[in-house]
């Protein structure tokens, strides 16, 4: 009987440690097929590989080609980043509310970072080459038909008035004022689209891949002659001229476009700074560690938003195509601007149609794309200085003419 109720009791123990093995196992696979389905290599979808080749393409043109790496290498990270496969609802995502990286993407949303930016232009910028030969603004100002060429494309393609306004900037060559005027036209407006990542992507590509756009259409809008025309060297500026311009140009400049002082009201503050000889601290925080923090974020962020379910759609792709079209409109625009005012300045007075180039606000590498030219033809003929004049005026036009759509738009 004790044998029997001991067997009946050891088989009672077998079955009971079989069932609790069985369930330790169970949980195990079970732990195991919920840890990968939290995995990328679990959620990937052919859109996160596509813009994962996309960000190693700016990192590899970034260091091989020196192509905009302070710009390229954070926003490919960033695209990396958006574009890891994650399952939603863990604030992970940079769209999901409460996420670090959706804290982060604050700044470009609401404008921040832009004006910021442009701060740290100014204090870098020597406005020296434009208030020495001041006809030159007409150049940067004449490059600004990218802006509204590209305004109506957009209406053509589809876009309302404001999506439209915002992809316009893109001809500006100006990052900054893209991210700034998106942010104010299209960022949860009703009845438009979220663009602030597409607009933003094509305006620094365009800008990073100026040493590859700009010079077949500087060749094919220019003569050998007129290549080859010299310059007459810019007068010396004084320290009274340069103080009182960023005062005058702030004056001047937000009294004509009201909408775009936050981006005209830092830069020549910024210029200011620099220029005054009593606040050099400030200046260099403001050119250096300032606007390094800043781009970085800006980068990042503005990266990480191309996630691809969001960045992978025909409008993404139209707003390239107008991005690539209004880039070489501007450019067109400042060349041959330059060869009409020729037509009525004599002797050394003459421009290098080739400066009319650096109109677009992609400082200063159109600029350094012009001397490289310029210097193609005759290596003892020296433009970058020329180059600069219109270079910053664009930088100056792109910000007016977004406050003017700002004003008509917003």
């Amino acid at each position: 009987m004790v044998t029997i109720s001991g067997l009946v009791f050891s088989q009672g123990s077998s079955a009971v440690e079989s069932a609790g093995t069985n369930s330790l196992i169970d949980q195990a696979i079970n732990g195991v097929q919920r840890f990968l389905s939290y995995t990328g290599f679990y959620n990937v979808m052919l859109g996160n590989v596509i813009m994962i080749v996309v960000a190693l393409v700016f990192i590899w043109l970034a260091i091989k080609y020196d192509y905009e790496p302070l710009l390229l290498i954070p926003i490919g990270t960033g695209i990396i980043i958006g574009n890891i496969p994650f399952v939603g609802g863990n604030q992970i995502g940079i769209y999901e509310s409460g996420s670090v990286l959706n804290y982060l993407y604050f700044g470009v949303v609401k404008g921040i970072y832009p004006p910021l930016i442009f701060l740290g232009i100014g204090a870098m910028t020597d406005f020296s080459s434009l208030i020495s030969n001041p006809k030159l603004i007409l150049l940067g100002a004449a490059a600004q038909i990218g802006v509204f060429l590209t305004f109506f494309g957009a209406i053509l393609l589809g876009f309302n008035l404001a999506e439209a306004g915002a992809i316009g900037i893109i001809g500006g060559a100006d990052g900054p004022t893209a991210i700034f005027i998106s942010s104010k036209l299209v960022n949860g407006l009703k009845g438009t689209q979220n663009l602030i990542g597409p607009i933003a992507i094509a305006a620094y590509s365009y800008m990073a891949l100026v040493p590859v756009i700009q010079p077949p259409i500087m060749r094919l809008l220019t003569g050998k002659d007129e290549r080859l025309i010299r310059m007459k060297p810019p007068r010396v500026v004084s320290k009274t001229e340069k103080i009182i311009f960023p005062i005058i140009g702030l004056l001047l400049t937000t009294f004509i476009s009201p909408s775009a002082l936050p981006l005209l009201g830092m830069l020549f503050f910024g210029n200011l700074l620099k220029e005054s000889g009593r606040t050099e601290r400030l200046a260099e925080t403001a050119r250096t560690k300032m606007i390094d923090i800043v781009t970085i974020l800006l980068g990042v962020t503005v990266g990480a938003s191309t996630q691809a379910d969001v960045f992978l759609t025909w409008v993404s792709i139209k707003i390239f195509m107008l991005g690539a079209a209004s880039f070489i409109v501007a450019t067109a625009g400042g060349v041959l601007f330059a060869k009409f005012m020729n037509i009525f300045l004599r002797g050394d007075n003459k421009i290098n149609p080739l400066i009319g180039a650096a109109g677009v606000s992609a400082v200063p590498d159109s600029a350094r794309v012009v001397q490289l030219m310029g210097q193609k033809y005759d290596k003892n003929n020296h433009l970058l200085m020329h180059a600069m004049a219109p270079n910053v005026s664009g930088v100056i036009g792109s910000a007016v003419a977004a406050g003017i759509l700002l004003s008509f738009l917003g």
